[in-house]
């Protein structure tokens, strides 16, 4: 039908005003972190806070047909799904999660991860933006359509609780829940970025992710550096030469042929088109410090080595003391926490193998050597875009926001749009979300852009309701 778009455009921000960000801000105040960062989740209760507090906000504003439900495992995080039935043909799956990244230092003195701020048009703290507001923007896409007396397919809303550790609990609910999901038309996720504020974005694929820690022990206890170094191997040293089998050190890239693929060349000319339209923005977005520089000068290599190429990045540490604590001892191991991107397109079994191989085989001086692995995530590439949705994005980010829709790879991972692009090779996808220039999600000043939130949820309710018949 022909929605009256302006009506549609005043009730989602109304209702963001008065009814989502008051939770939002609820929400963040709750340290409901992963599970990878929490191993206690359950007994510590965050996760169930959350989950009361989304259940009962969904049930006020929910369609009254719709069926709230939940499912939790024992030992294993929840999933809430809302079912919407539909007026006309067709199956909408609706996605986002509702676990956080941890604290993070960083922060700027006035704000903090647990501490909801509002200033200049911006909602800081953890877990609101990557991606807290998914669900309430679902249901409130959904409500301005159901206003107009707009027609829609059947809608599935399905929120998860471990998206953060890798969704290691999603394919359990996927299977157990197969015949409810069904099969799904058109996947809408919330939980990806944008290239600015001033347009519809997409996101096209999606990295893989290899989380482990790489523990390197060569004494049962500490000794004396004065009497040790030199002749006992340093932990720490070992450490790197087995980083250097993995990475070029010098030029960042990777070593091993099973963490590479050849990049399609429309996903480079899509790169080229992201950089001619955001020129520089794809260097200052991120908040340098000093003259520190950019690994390329080449803007399109630089945003393609974050979205196609593979990447290693030591994310934590452990056997280190602080420096102001740290004696002249020689520590007997050191412990790093490896965070490894990986390509779409790319088998992450097998490059998961690779990796232990190349770790662990021959460790310098036959020190002992134990890789630990996260649940690893797949990349994805979204296939090829239907008419009627490529021209219901290009429509939709023109009204709202006064510029075409644009698209582009990211280098971040969602495992659940791998799983379901493998289960579900017919489906269109709309990946989406808030997370555009200085949004910062895992790090300090995480922030949610207000305005450019509820423009997105009104797009989201447009392509709803241009959904074929």
């Amino acid at each position: 039908m022909n929605l009256n778009k302006k009506e549609l455009e005043t009730s989602i921000s109304k209702f963001w005003d008065d009814s989502i960000l008051p939770t939002l801000i609820e929400y963040i105040k709750i340290p409901n972190k992963s599970p990878s960062f929490d191993p206690d989740w359950k007994e510590n209760g965050h996760m169930d806070r959350v989950l009361s507090m989304a259940t009962v906000w969904a049930k006020e504003h929910m369609p009254e047909d719709a069926e709230l439900i939940i499912k939790e495992t024992p030992g294993r995080t929840p999933i809430i799904l809302i079912d919407i039935p539909g007026e006309k043909d067709g199956n909408i799956l609706m996605y986002g999660h509702l676990d956080k990244q941890p604290e993070m230092e960083g922060w700027d003195s006035d704000l903090g991860p647990w501490t909801p701020v509002i200033k200049e048009n911006k909602l800081f703290g953890r877990g609101g933006a990557d991606d807290g507001y998914a669900l309430f923007a679902s249901l409130s896409s959904i409500k301005s359509l159901k206003e107009q007396a707009a027609r829609t397919p059947r809608i599935l809303v399905l929120i998860e609780f471990c998206e953060e550790s890798g969704s290691p609990d999603l394919p359990h609910y996927i299977e157990s829940c197969q015949d409810l999901i069904g099969t799904p038309d058109l996947v809408i996720c919330l939980d990806s970025g944008a290239g600015d504020y001033n347009r519809f974005w997409t996101t096209t694929s999606l990295r893989g992710l290899i989380g482990c820690s790489l523990k390197v022990e060569v004494l049962k206890e500490g000794v004396h550096s004065g009497g040790a170094s030199g002749h006992v191997p340093s932990s720490f040293r070992v450490a790197r030469q087995l980083l250097s089998r993995l990475e070029n050190e010098k030029t960042g890239e990777i070593n091993l042929d099973e963490l590479k693929t050849k990049i399609p060349d429309h996903r480079i000319t899509e790169t080229e088109k992201l950089v001619g339209i955001l020129g520089d923005e794809v260097v200052k977005e991120f908040p340098w410090k000093g003259d520190m520089k950019p690994s390329t000068d080449d803007n399109v290599e630089g945003v393609l080595r974050r979205t196609w190429l593979p990447t290693l990045s030591v994310v934590g540490a452990g056997g280190l003391p602080p420096s102001n604590n740290a004696g002249n001892v020689l520590r007997p191991f050191t412990q790093l926490q490896l965070s490894i991107r990986i390509p779409p397109l790319v088998d992450h079994l097998k490059a998961q193998e690779a990796v232990r191989d190349v770790l662990t085989k021959k460790p310098p001086y036959n020190a002992k050597v134990t890789v630990s692995f996260e649940e690893p995530a797949s990349g994805w590439n979204a296939p090829e875009i239907a008419p009627w949705l490529a021209t219901s994005m290009k429509e939709s980010s023109k009204c709202y926001y006064g510029e075409d829709a644009c698209s582009m790879s990211e280098g971040g991972t969602i495992p659940f749009m791998a799983m379901l692009g493998e289960q579900f090779p017919k489906a269109q996808f709309v990946i989406t979300g808030v997370l555009g220039p200085g949004s910062n999600a895992h790090g300090p000043n995480e922030f949610l852009h207000i305005p450019y939130a509820k423009k997105l949820t009104a797009c989201i309710a447009s392509i709803i309701n241009d959904f074929p018949s």
